[in-house]
């Protein structure tokens, strides 16, 4: 299956490369900002332009409670919908069987949920997850897939692989049979498998019989600790396509990122630099900033001075931590717009070292400067 992809550069394990998909073309390796509710919390779509997004991520089951795939679809599609003309890959909904354990029961078919909102049932297998997502019209749909808890048992983890690899092969056939893939859009597989590297094998082997277009490390950043996130992470990529573009799913911060680069993955999406504007906490170069700090009260430097976005170049710390301690809105608006440019730019500079055949040195280099602070 041809999946769209092509490497333009290797430096290592670390690779560039490009993703064609319907609404438009992904340089790798890329940073998704998650739009859950079809909007990227705090910005919208001109300003996600500006700062150089090229793809974003939606939520199946969030935009199914609310408003509904039907009526996306009826307007038009998500893209429509929320007015962004670019890519967007949607997530299966099944990361919500790990975050919303207590409201879920998982069968053989799929998984009953009991809705966060109202307590209304619903359920979702392959065939109801992607119907959600072509309804949605994303551009990379995501097999449903199991995303067992860190401290599973190998019992449970074994039976969530087998329901993921069986699920995964009903989606692809419900896509082949209705076109879904005529017009380039895609669809990627899932490989679970916790921290049992056999499971992981043998997810990842099965996965690839399959012949999806892309493949996603699952199961990962689920409350492991950070060294054997990698590991699963190194383990796993080793094990899928290397003409296939390798998406890590939900992580990370900065220098997670450019290990995982490092290690030959390609596409990443994650709440953090979202969620931590919202939390008054900028990415910089040398580190993290709390704009709450009193030492920021009459610092009228910007929050960066190697950042070139609309935030640095206007507005003194010592004004962001004014909007901060008086609730402004304003202030979480420009720390996400920061902090999702701080995160695309890496990705860009990442890509620009790899094609110069020094990434491993300018990413130990960065990952030194950061870790050490200001």
């Amino acid at each position: 299956m041809d999946s769209g992809f092509e490497i333009l550069h290797l430096d290592g394990a670390a690779r560039s490369g490009l993703l064609r998909t319907p609404h438009g073309e992904v340089r790798t390796p890329i940073f998704m900002p998650v739009g859950t509710q079809a909007t990227v919390k705090g910005m919208t779509p001109i300003q996600l332009q500006e700062i150089n997004t090229q793809i974003l991520l939606g939520n199946t089951y969030h935009l199914n409670l609310r408003p509904g795939s039907p009526l996306v679809r009826e307007m038009g599609g998500l893209h429509k919908f929320m007015s962004w003309d670019g890519p967007i890959l949607t997530d299966s909904g099944g990361f919500q069987v790990f975050s919303l354990s207590k409201l879920r029961k998982i069968t053989a078919e799929g998984v009953s949920f009991k809705s966060h909102i109202d307590g209304a049932q619903f359920f979702l297998g392959p065939k109801e997850s992607f119907e959600i997502q072509n309804d949605l019209g994303s551009d990379i749909a995501m097999v449903l897939d199991e995303c067992p808890p860190h401290d599973c048992s190998k019992e449970d983890c074994e039976q969530a692989v087998d329901r993921t690899t069986r699920w995964a092969r009903q989606f692809r056939d419900i896509a082949r049979e209705s076109g879904h893939g005529d017009s380039g859009r895609m669809v990627f597989g899932i490989v679970q498998g916790s921290r049992f590297e056999d499971l992981r094998r043998r997810s990842a082997e099965d996965l690839i019989e399959l012949d999806f277009p892309g493949y996603a490390v699952g199961g990962v950043s689920v409350g492991e600790p950070e060294p054997e996130m990698l590991a699963q992470v190194e383990y796993t990529a080793g094990l899928l396509p290397v003409n296939r573009p390798r998406y890590v799913m939900g992580v990370g911060t900065p220098p997670q990122l450019l290990r995982m680069i490092g290690l030959g993955l390609d596409m990443f999406d994650c709440v953090l630099p979202s969620r931590a504007a919202r939390h008054a906490t900028a990415y910089t170069s040398r580190g993290r900033l709390n704009l709450k700090n009193s030492c920021h009260k009459r610092d009228d430097s910007p929050l960066a001075e190697d950042c070139d976005n609309y935030t640095c170049r206007n507005f003194s710390r010592a004004y962001l931590r004014h909007l901060i301690v008086t609730e402004e809105m304003l202030g979480k608006i420009l720390l996400t717009l920061h902090n999702l440019h701080f995160y695309l730019d890496l990705m860009k500079q990442a890509r620009q070292h790899i094609e110069a055949g020094d990434f491993s040195a300018w990413s130990k280099n960065w990952i030194s400067t950061y870790e050490a602070g200001s």
